[in-house]
């Protein structure tokens, strides 16, 4: 499963191709408009073929399906929170801002600040990846990872699967772990304690 705005870190000598796909007024693609599906599915079918693998590829935009999931709680009470926020804001004579919580409390901020002045798009706001939540994430995702390479056994047992010697494999994928983050510590040493049996902040009615 790819995110569509991947495309806006492709480097720009790959779309060279994509001459013919619609632009904004600040020459960026409109990323609605590159079939990026198409362009995956061509690219795992041509490896899967060196590879000497057959296997039929079906390119799926699953946008419609998302949006048409049934909500719940949590998606019910967030949108009810920043709806109140927002309409509380226009009130109070705020304008041309984006409503957000943040830590559990109310923070609008301005579409300047949200907007790089060079592309005029939005700036680019990436994933946490130092976080507990992606780390648990990513370890519920079907991925090679750094201790796969560390095992010669399980190695030798991938490198056999894919049809390559052990040189190629790890030329061809050792490159994807170059970024994997740290393992995760739950209790770090030095980390702070939170005492959830302590009294809550909020003054005794």
């Amino acid at each position: 499963m790819i995110a569509e705005g991947v495309v806006l870190d492709v480097d720009p000598h790959d779309l060279a191709s994509l001459h013919e796909v619609e632009r904004d007024a600040h020459g960026n693609l409109r990323i609605a408009e590159v079939n990026l599906g198409e362009i995956l599915k061509a690219q795992v079918a041509r490896r899967l073929k060196e590879l000497g693998m057959k296997a039929t590829l079906v390119a799926k935009n699953i946008g419609y399906e998302l949006r048409c999931a049934d909500p719940i709680p949590y998606d019910m009470e967030y949108t009810r929170d920043l709806g109140y926020c927002a309409t509380k804001f226009l009130l109070g004579g705020g304008s041309a801002a984006m409503v957000s919580i943040q830590a559990g409390h109310f923070v609008a901020i301005p579409f300047e600040k949200l907007l790089d002045p060079v592309t005029g798009r939005a700036r680019i706001r990436l994933v946490d990846v130092h976080s507990a939540r992606y780390a648990i994430a990513r370890r519920y995702m079907i991925r090679l990872r750094r201790e796969d390479f560390e095992d010669p056994v399980l190695l030798a047992s991938l490198a056999a699967t894919a049809g390559v010697s052990l040189e190629v494999f790890r030329r061809r994928f050792e490159p994807l772990i170059a970024d994997e983050p740290p393992a995760l510590e739950l209790n770090p040493p030095g980390s702070r304690e939170i005492d959830l049996l302590s009294e809550p902040s909020e003054p005794k009615r």
